[in-house]
């Protein structure tokens, strides 16, 4: 849940009151009247890496079945365009929910080729709830704080802490944001992304989304399709499991891509001297675990830490090397130094985590039903433990708030949709946070769509990560709306990106949450961040 933030200017913009509420079923913007909007007024907040970085600020009614009641504020980012033709602004996000787009329009505008980038309004915003856009949720600062029970509930003990944990932060959200949480969601944040658009007066979108924000791409198209121009979204999810089976389904994942790691730990011997047999390196991890539930690594890294440390794998293989450093130290040196380093970088939740993690539960709590009956997670979870027992139980309680959640769920958004332009999405085959089948089923359901695949590749966010087979499918498409067509699930397959080689963890690197050496998909990973 670590998060990127941009500083934002105080630059603020009213939007009228003649916006009204689309139903969730909606499938057209029609049924929404035009609102009037003033300009954004965007003002410097360059930065190191963004030079030419703007930011502004723009109000929308809090209710949209009540324009003209209470106002929330949603911080924007824009690198402007520089060349002479202009495609109109590409809106970003990086997943969550919860997480801040803001730094994200910087990372894009410089990643994608200078020619392609120039003909953008790169624009990055942070969603209602989110980091600098007011209110921000906060529901219970230090929920993750170190050393939680042991997530898998082997006693009536550990069931009985951990609900108790699941409960009382549903209870603080209910009662410190009551009069918000009915609101925040992903149809109303699909609703900011059009006020978006009409403050900038433009009369389509360019939308680039990663992981949760491929559905809120997804959500935004069915709502409005006439507005987009173009879409691209890359690690998909799937529609047809929000949010409880979708969460299952991680967990299967997740546990392939811890044992990928092991597999390469093994293929690494020489270096990290923990065996040759992926299977024996793995029971030497559980055993870790066991370890540590009895005595947490600096008093820091319990048993649910460690999952935590090493979730992040499961997203991106450049964590790999300083993982398994950690790894290889705890169990030949008993050394815990590097671990809790390790869990210090790219586990522990600050401030902004803590943020995350309030719109992550508001959003999905809110969006679908949840089982209400503990009996049924529980007989879901110890199943899925039985098969895949890396991070059945830690997903579990990460989204167990929503069994006791104070506010009621909305019907799903059906996404099909046939009345968009040309879309190009990006999937990886063995992406465990959005697996590979999202994308085949958001492929069939937007009817105009083209699927670029990732073969053997495993990354959470894959374009503007280094493969350059990818990322020129992704200019192509930004520069003239081209798109590949094929014959097969896949309208164009690339190899995936090779997988890191061994280096020393530096502390540095460790205690930053960054890979051990650069590679070209770190930036990005870093504001994509994990949990989303």
């Amino acid at each position: 849940m670590r998060r990127s933030t941009a500083v934002l200017c105080g630059a603020t913009v009213v939007l009228a009151g003649t916006l009204t509420a689309v139903p969730a079923e909606a499938t057209t913007s029609q049924s929404a009247p035009a609102a009037q909007a003033s300009k954004v007024t965007w003002k410097k907040c360059a930065t190191e890496d963004s030079p030419t970085l703007q930011c502004a600020t723009v109000k929308v009614p809090l209710d949209y079945a009540r324009p003209q009641g209470r106002k929330i504020t949603l911080a924007l980012s824009r690198v402007p365009h520089a060349g002479r033709k202009y495609q109109g602004p590409l809106l970003v996000n990086p997943g969550g929910p919860g997480g801040s787009g803001l730094s994200l329009a910087g990372f894009v505008a410089s990643s994608l080729p200078k020619a392609v980038a120039s003909q953008y309004d790169v624009i990055g915003f942070d969603p209602r709830g989110v980091g600098e856009s007011k209110p921000a949720l906060d529901c219970k600062p230090g929920h993750f704080n170190p050393v939680r029970p042991d997530s898998v509930p082997r006693t009536a003990a550990l069931e009985k802490a951990n609900l108790a944990r699941a409960k009382a932060f549903a209870k603080a959200c209910g009662t410190k944001y009551a009069d918000v949480l009915p609101y925040i969601n992903t149809v109303n944040a699909v609703r900011d992304m059009d006020a978006i658009r009409k403050a900038l007066g433009a009369q389509k979108i360019n939308y680039f989304g990663y992981s949760y924000g491929t559905y809120l791409g997804q959500v935004y198209a069915k709502l409005f399709p006439t507005r987009v121009r173009r879409l691209v979204l890359d690690s998909i999810v799937d529609p047809g499991g929000v949010w409880y089976d979708a969460n299952i389904s991680q967990d299967y994942a997740f546990d392939a891509r811890h044992k990928a790691l092991m597999a390469w730990i093994a293929k690494y011997d020489g270096t990290y001297k923990l065996g040759t047999d992926p299977a024996r390196i793995e029971a030497k991890w559980y055993a870790m675990r066991a370890e540590l539930a009895k005595k947490p690594a600096g008093g820091k890294v319990g048993a649910s830490e460690l999952e935590d440390t090493f979730i992040p794998g499961g997203y991106y293989n450049g964590y790999w090397p300083s993982l398994a450093e950690a790894f290889a130290a705890y169990v030949n040196d008993k050394n815990v130094t590097p671990l809790v380093k390790a869990y210090e970088g790219m586990a522990a939740v600050d401030a902004s985590g803590d943020n995350g993690y309030s719109v992550y539960t508001a959003v999905q709590c809110r969006d679908v039903s949840w089982p209400r009956d503990w009996n049924q997670w529980r007989k879901d979870n110890w199943a899925v433990y039985k098969k895949a027992p890396l991070m059945a139980w830690n997903n579990a309680w990460y989204n167990a708030p929503c069994a006791f959640w104070p506010t009621k769920a909305m019907k799903p958004v059906n996404v099909a949709n046939s009345k968009l332009p040309p879309v190009l999405l990006f999937q990886a085959t063995n992406d465990a946070a959005t697996p590979y089948q999202g994308g085949v089923a958001v492929h069939r359901l937007l009817k105009h769509s083209s699927l670029v695949v990732e073969s053997g590749g495993g990354n959470h966010g894959i374009t503007l990560s280094g493969n350059a087979c990818l990322d020129a499918y992704l200019a192509k498409y930004l520069t003239d709306g081209t798109v590949p067509r094929g014959s097969g699930v896949a309208d164009a397959v690339c190899k995936k990106t090779a997988d890191p080689a061994p280096t020393a963890a530096a502390p540095s690197a460790l205690a930053s949450g960054q890979p051990a050496a650069p590679a070209p998909g770190d930036a990005l990973h870093r504001l994509l961040g994990v949990r989303g």
